[in-house]
């Protein structure tokens, strides 16, 4: 999904993106603020406005680059900080705090797909594409952003039920930072990039097709 597009596309899919990546932060960030932890605010990320949320490199330039060079795009937005010792609900809100972002994406996908759904093509051609392209982008973040790997999403699931060593473990890679995404990027992601694809794909077919 994304790969192979031309160039008149590129630029869609990264508005889409960005749309996309703000409001999975922001949701991180008004989870973890309505669960007790302020750190979000005090760091200036209680907000929609995608300046607060973009890197440059890797939320524009990383995943442009990869379009242009006709593979899949890989989003990573600037984590929204928060600390998971003044949630409440311990591990369990920390997890809360972690799927807000994936499932706001998985609630846009929808939302965009019933639209799609019940207009059709009376929406026109051009509003009908910028739906399709919206819902995939939303699906592959929520399917992306599930994988059980440090520091994505998913692992903050993991964490809340993996036996102490698994714990150990992942706070290990987690600690890794930067690092540990480009041990993912490099080494991970080209063998799960088609069941990432694969199992988006199958989504999308169920909420639009």
């Amino acid at each position: 999904m994304f790969a192979n597009l031309p160039l008149s596309e590129i630029a869609l899919v990264l508005v889409c993106m960005l749309i996309a990546l703000s409001l999975h932060e922001a949701m991180h960030a008004f989870a973890a603020h309505a669960l007790g932890d302020t750190t979000a605010k005090e760091e200036g990320r209680l907000t929609i406005n995608p300046v607060a949320h973009v890197d440059l490199y890797m939320t524009i330039l990383l995943p442009l680059v990869l379009m242009l060079l006709h593979l899949p795009p890989f989003f990573v937005a600037k984590p929204v900080p928060f600390n998971p010792n003044r949630v409440r609900y311990d591990e369990f809100g920390a997890a809360l705090v972690a799927l807000a972002g994936p499932f706001t994406n998985l609630g846009l996908a929808i939302a965009s797909a019933l639209l799609l759904r019940l207009g059709g093509m009376s929406l026109g051609h051009d509003i009908v594409h910028l739906l399709a392209v919206f819902t995939q982008v939303n699906i592959l973040f929520f399917v992306f952003n599930m994988i059980p790997f440090p520091p994505l999403d998913g692992s903050r699931l993991l964490y809340a039920v993996a036996p102490e060593p698994v714990q150990r473990l992942m706070y290990q890679i987690e600690a890794m930072g930067f690092t540990a995404i480009l041990v993912f990027v490099l080494l991970l992601f080209p063998f799960i990039s088609p069941i990432v694809s694969n199992t988006a794909e199958a989504i999308y077919s169920f909420l639009v097709l």
